[in-house]
């Protein structure tokens, strides 16, 4: 008796570890197939982040990046010399808007380049620091006459190729920064147009 009572428990512990054993196995291969299949859906966000941020630009996409950023640079270094050299304290206040304004929109432009791979001067072309260099040299109100025509002159242009590249740009995000970045271009345009008509 105590022969086959021993029997039924070793066997009954046999098919304990048994379904224990079979258990965890398939615990461990849903564990397993659902941790291959995260690491599969992170690669593949990976990759589609990178295929978006490393997609090359259109030339005319990457003429105006450029183009928009030694413009802005050139604002901002334009308005740190109003904020100096101009004894009208409207044109004073302009270059302040200047500097605020354009700087927020070169480190939102830097940051959309370097996501495609695009570096941006650090300094102004050549033609413009040369002009800018000459505008050192001004002070009192002959500053303020060239410096407010300077002003009238490129808001009109920017306004105009921000406007386009807000309707035709290729690269979708460029085309909605060029959108965004518009309305300020305007108000600058309306406000130092306002300025040279009270001097």
């Amino acid at each position: 008796m105590k022969k086959k009572l021993l029997s039924f428990t070793l066997c009954l512990s046999a098919a304990f570890i048994w379904s224990c054993n079979n258990s965890s196995e398939t615990s461990n291969t849903t564990t397993d197939s659902g941790t291959t299949k995260s690491t599969a859906d992170t690669t593949t966000a990976t990759t589609n982040t990178t295929a978006t941020a490393n997609t090359p630009l259109s030339k005319a996409d990457s003429s105006f990046v450029m183009e928009a950023a030694a413009g802005g640079l050139m604002e901002v270094q334009a308005g740190q010399l109003a904020q100096q050299n101009a004894s009208s304290q409207r044109v004073k206040d302009f270059g302040n808007m200047m500097v605020t304004d354009h700087s927020k929109a070169n480190d939102e432009l830097k940051s959309y380049a370097s996501g495609h791979g695009i570096t941006l001067p650090d300094s102004l072309p050549a033609s413009m620091k040369k002009h800018l260099d000459a505008m050192k040299n001004m002070k009192g109100s002959a500053f303020d006459k060239h410096y407010v025509s300077m002003m009238v002159d490129d808001h009109q242009k920017d306004v105009a190729k921000f406007k386009k590249e807000s309707s035709d740009a290729n690269d979708a995000q460029l085309k909605t920064w060029a959108g965004n970045t518009l309305p300020t271009l305007q108000k600058h345009l309306d406000s130092i147009q306002a300025i040279k008509k009270g001097m």
